[in-house]
């Protein structure tokens, strides 16, 4: 590693305080029922792609060049060398372990690149290229951790990846745009009547309500394409991605039970909600 890439991977997020945001994400939580082993993969590709979006969204100084730095880093795990930041330094026992590519690695920086530097999604199609980079890797990952990883259920996993994304951007419409970024499609807000005066409101017009609600019965039917990869893992895997599968759905649920307003607050299902989701999305799988 280069002194320059050392000084800008010095700026990126420590592991104790990525790993420290693990209880209050779906991840981890549906891979408390999978296993110690497993539960450790898991947590590794979880710390891994929370440091990448936490350098692309909260770092201060060039994020580009800390992006640079963790891929540079990442070549250090594939290249059988030692990497320096300790997220990487965990990552790279589960990469040895489970024989992992680095593809899905890759797309995460990159999808934290595209960030940088585009704000605001023409269209839907346009918003789900951007989730084959920024969602889709996990669930890629998340299959080589059972070692279900076949082109079929990567198709499927795909479509659950990409609803829990937006499902994310539908909870975060205030926080991102106060960032400058606009992840519903502009395309969906003409065709509604909504402007960039609705996203900065502080309570939902009737124009954003009804936006909001178009777009999580689109995240709900691309969850349901997505749910036979259930019934074709084995039963820790199966109860893995049903806890992804229910959390979006307790999580849609919330933002419909809260009349669309993610304005004001954020849309958060309790427990039991998450509960009862998981329930029936594993009652589903048979």
């Amino acid at each position: 590693m280069t002194a320059t890439a050392a000084s800008s991977l010095a700026a990126a997020p420590t592991r104790a305080a990525v790993m420290a945001q693990a209880p209050s994400e779906n991840f981890p939580v549906a891979s408390r029922l999978v296993g110690a082993k497993r539960r450790r993969h898991l947590l590794a590709i979880y710390g891994f792609a929370r440091l990448v979006d936490d350098a692309g969204d909260e770092a201060s100084g060039d994020r580009m060049a800390l992006l640079d730095a963790i891929e540079g880093d990442l070549d250090r795990v594939f290249a059988n060398a030692a990497p320096e930041h300790p997220v990487l330094q965990t990552l790279a026992g589960s990469v040895r372990a489970l024989d992992i590519p680095d593809g899905p690695f890759r797309r995460l920086i990159e999808a934290n690149r595209r960030d940088q530097v585009l704000e605001r999604y023409p269209s839907f199609d346009v918003l789900l290229d951007y989730c084959q980079l920024s969602a889709a890797p996990v669930g890629e990952l998340v299959l080589h951790v059972f070692d279900s990883a076949t082109p079929d259920r990567i198709r499927l996993s795909d479509r659950i990846c990409a609803a829990l994304q937006i499902t994310e951007h539908l909870q975060d419409v205030a926080e991102d745009r106060a960032r400058g970024r606009v992840y519903l499609p502009a395309e969906d807000l003409e065709r509604f009547g909504a402007a960039d005066a609705d996203l900065l409101a502080g309570a939902p017009s009737r124009a954003f309500a009804e936006l909001m609600a178009f777009e999580v019965r689109r995240a709900r039917a691309l969850l349901a394409e997505g749910a036979p990869l259930i019934r074709g893992l084995s039963p820790r895997g199966a109860v893995a991605v049903a806890g992804f599968v229910a959390g979006g759905r307790a999580a849609l649920d919330a933002i419909a039970a809260a009349g669309y307003d993610v304005l004001g607050r954020r849309p958060r299902p309790t427990r039991a909600a998450f509960a009862a989701a998981f329930v029936r999305t594993l009652r589903g799988r048979r």
